[in-house]
């Protein structure tokens, strides 16, 4: 996808000016506290990295858009608002940091 996401698009306040991860969740999605609490702390240790939490059954458009299969699903944006990571499940914190990299390289 080279869609730009914007921060209005995703319901949040702003985009990390680095990098952002997104995160799309559901209510009863035991896995979505974990990564909630791992993309946190990974966003919290990188400068200008910012985290955004999507309710996936309030937005049913960008779930759709972004071929979101399951929650959890996190994205990782860079600079741009582009879409530079996709993956499903919870996500261990090395794989975030990684990801990271990529965003930020």
């Amino acid at each position: 996808m080279t869609e730009r996401l914007s921060a209005e698009a995703l319901g949040a306040r702003r985009l990390g000016e680095r990098a952002t991860l997104v995160h799309f969740s559901s209510a009863f999605c035991q896995p979505c506290r974990a990564t909630r609490r791992v993309l946190r702390e990974v966003g919290g240790m990188v400068p200008g990295v910012e985290h955004v939490e999507v309710d996936a059954e309030a937005r049913l458009d960008l779930v759709r858009l972004l071929g979101v299969g399951r929650t959890p699903t996190v994205l990782v944006l860079d600079a741009d608002g582009r879409v530079v990571r996709h993956a499903e499940g919870q996500p261990r914190r090395a794989d975030v940091i990684a990801a990271l990299g990529r965003a930020l390289g």
